[in-house]
């Protein structure tokens, strides 16, 4: 995991980051499969045998939840990681005791030439199980600040927050 918060001048394309690996078990994905997608594939491994996935499968959206963890571990923005628009697939289901690791890899970086303390920054990150497979694909158009950015902050300059009230 990288603990130092980066930048846009810090990316480049084709650089890659690995995240830590995350578990799931049965009960957790059957907790929140009750909580946000309460399908029988997601709840009961009895009932999800007789479906398209032939036994218990994570929510795509709990492989989504468990992959921005592991990406904002992995990949310290500074200012977070604040989405502009994507693409996501779920080519393989994620089963009970699935181990997850996300490989991200940049795509491109894009100073705006309109707000130059920020700029767009495309993201591949696939999500793989023990076996390799990938169970996610993430291409994710992210907004990275430029350290230019944090020094007009500290200077008293607005922040995206105050930008944005300004805009509406």
């Amino acid at each position: 995991m990288t603990a130092q918060k980066l930048y846009l001048e810090d990316l480049s394309e084709g650089l890659v980051y690995e995240s830590a690996e995350a578990r799931l078990e049965p009960a957790q994905i059957q907790a929140f499969a009750r909580e946000f997608d309460p399908q029988p594939f997601h709840l009961d491994d009895v009932a999800a045998r007789d479906t398209l996935f032939g036994g218990l499968a994570a929510s795509g959206w709990h492989t989504a939840a468990v992959t921005m963890r592991l990406l904002v571990q992995s990949l310290p923005l500074a200012g977070g990681i604040i989405g502009a628009g994507g693409d996501i697939a779920w080519p393989r289901p994620t089963r009970p005791g699935d181990i997850l690791r996300v490989t991200s890899t940049i795509l491109t970086v894009e100073r705006s030439r309109s707000k130059p303390g920020r700029g767009i920054v495309t993201v591949q990150s696939e999500t793989r199980n023990q076996h390799g497979d990938v169970c996610q694909r993430l291409i994710a158009r992210l907004v990275v600040f430029a350290r230019t950015h944090e020094a007009d902050v500290a200077k008293g300059g607005q922040s995206l927050s105050e930008t944005d009230k300004k805009a509406r």
